[in-house]
């Protein structure tokens, strides 16, 4: 990689990641200019595949939201501007030289060059529908002025191939930012970056391997529906017949349908089903959990 002025980091956060860690790092080997890792103490090879790229490693305690553990890598980079990464997920080729047109300040010219204008048209779309559901969601108003962070549309491979449909693509998150402009919170797995400045997209895809396998997906959903749990159980949500009732049907069967009908997630065939058929199982299985772990503290009172 050429000198540049504008340096990049590259933060991760890892937990046994030896089967991803290579594949991400080799993505964002050129242009990165340093590569900083907080590990939670693996017991695999991720710590040394990691230092064989020349990675700076970290070892930290586990946190119960992963989240912590990615904002203690961004305070420790040196860079300029941070790319903020899952060891699950690999820059595009593309990608990596889009990325390195905004560290040039040369971004608007790198999309007039190489995306034409039916296809930017579309993707703004795409971005624009997106981000307004997000900002909904957090409760985040668009800012005007300095770009200080990008959003990367996310294309995600699921059981081998990449899954386009069923509300997933661009599943854009806020990744490469200006340092000291953006931070996370740690409250939440499924939290968004806090922004200071505005926001814009970055157009080629970051790739997401987070379920190549069947078993590695009901591992993963496992996990998420840990922590669905366990923000019922911080909303107080009541353990009673109607939210039994609406998170065992009510809500899971108006999910499926939304995925698969209205988001075409029948585009992607049969693992366009299973994605909206157990993406929409969340919510029942959350509610057990939830109700399990209430029931047990009742029955501990009585004691």
């Amino acid at each position: 990689m050429g000198k540049r002025k504008t340096k990049l980091s590259v933060t991760l956060a890892t937990k046994n990641e030896e089967a991803n860690i290579a594949r991400c790092l080799n993505s964002v080997k050129d242009i990165a200019d340093e590569i900083v890792i907080f590990d939670e103490h693996s017991n695999d090879d991720t710590v040394k595949i990691a230092k064989s790229f020349g990675a700076k490693v970290f070892d930290t305690d586990h946190e119960p939201i992963f989240h912590i553990t990615k904002e203690k890598a961004n305070k420790k980079a040196c860079g300029d501007w941070i790319l903020q990464l899952d060891a699950d997920e690999c820059v595009s080729e593309e990608l990596a030289w889009e990325i390195k047109s905004i560290l040039d300040g040369k971004h608007d010219q790198f999309i007039a060059k190489h995306i034409n204008s039916k296809l930017k048209k579309y993707k703004d779309r795409l971005f624009y529908q997106h981000q307004e559901n997000i900002n909904k969601r957090d409760g985040r108003r668009d800012s005007d002025g300095e770009v200080v962070a990008y959003y990367l549309p996310r294309k995600n491979i699921f059981l081998g191939k990449p899954i386009t449909y069923a509300g997933v693509y661009p599943d854009g998150v806020i990744r490469l930012f200006k340092k000291g402009k953006a931070y996370l919170p740690g409250e939440s797995v499924h939290e968004q970056m806090k922004v200071n400045g505005r926001v814009s997209w970055c157009y080629f895809d970051l790739l997401h391997y987070d379920s190549p396998t069947f078993e590695r997906y009901l591992y993963r959903a496992n996990r998420y529906t840990d922590l669905t749990a366990m923000k019922f159980k911080s909303q107080n949500v009541s353990v009673s017949l109607w939210n039994l009732l609406y998170y065992s049907f009510v809500k899971p069967t108006l999910f499926f349908v939304k995925l698969y009908f209205r988001h075409l997630g029948f585009r992607d065939g049969m693992r366009g089903f299973i994605w909206s058929f157990f993406s929409a199982l969340h919510f029942p299985i959350a509610y057990f959990k939830y109700y399990s772990e209430v029931k047990k503290d009742l029955e501990l009172k009585k004691f």
